[in-house]
């Protein structure tokens, strides 16, 4: 006798590797609207009582769906719901939105306790001509922008934890996010995502991260950008999209599915 197959449930450290390998995954909160209002998932939606039965009806069986509450507990009961209307890829978190924010703390350094620089970091910014953690160097890079640049994933933990400054932009307008975009390295990207660097920041041109790695072709990239949230509708001052701008084929792909489940959960 065949066992039902059971939904996959997800430790916080696990999520959002999960999600990077599912871009178009529908995301739902089965949290009340000001627990939601107050903090949620990017790109998530908020389970009401009422529309999870026109989502069961409508969305596409092979669509990933993930679901997250207070405690872990009714988001069982909403996953076992998906699995019994057909759906074949579907996660929950365990312990809710308590243990994703606990995850969260843990993962962020607050600046008050910032770790010194250690003797490594310090010979690291000597060597690029930075006198500290902040300073700001040629075209207004800072040492986590030129870090990221370089793809340097154990320099830019180590500023981080230092307490660099997350949101500062380069003259240019870009902010370390973008930067990491550049050295095609998806964890670094997600690194400094979850540090608190804003995703969809836009540019003295008026583009965002999203839209540079679109348009350069680097699909990995495009990936783990949706999968943390990165919003494919917004415009540049020319009124393009990222699926605008796509250079490749797999990019147009990607954003294609993502602006299309996005419209399909507006309807």
């Amino acid at each position: 006798m065949n066992t039902p197959k059971r939904f996959l449930r997800l430790r916080a450290s696990d999520v959002l590797p999960w999600l990077v390998q599912r871009p178009a995954a529908l995301i739902l909160d089965a949290r009340d609207e000001h627990a939601h209002a107050r903090g949620h998932l990017n790109g998530s939606i908020r389970l009401d009582g009422h529309n999870h039965e026109r989502l069961l009806m409508r969305e596409a069986r092979n669509r990933p769906v993930f679901v997250y509450c207070y405690h872990g507990n009714a988001s069982q009961t909403y996953a076992d719901m998906f699995m019994d209307f057909g759906f074949e890829d579907v996660a929950d978190l365990i312990g809710g939105w308590e243990a994703w924010q606990q995850a969260e703390l843990g993962s962020r350094q607050p600046s008050s306790a910032a770790l010194a620089p250690s003797p490594a970091l310090q010979q690291w910014l000597a060597s690029h001509g930075f006198d500290g953690v902040d300073a700001v160097g040629a075209h207004g890079n800072t040492p986590l922008m030129e870090a990221a640049w370089r793809g340097d994933v154990t320099i830019v933990t180590a500023l981080l934890e230092a307490g660099a400054r997350r949101n500062v932009c380069n003259h240019d307008g870009n902010n370390a996010l973008w930067l990491g975009c550049v050295s095609n390295k998806p964890e670094l990207v997600t690194m400094l995502a979850q540090a608190g660097v804003d995703i969809d920041h836009v540019n003295a041109t008026g583009a965002t991260s999203l839209m540079y790695a679109a348009s350069s072709s680097k699909p990995d990239i495009v990936r783990v950008l949706l999968a943390l949230g990165a919003d494919p509708s917004i415009q540049t001052q020319d009124d393009f999209t990222a699926m605008d701008m796509a250079g490749s084929l797999a990019c147009l792909q990607l954003l294609r599915a993502a602006t299309k489940a996005a419209t399909k959960t507006i309807a």
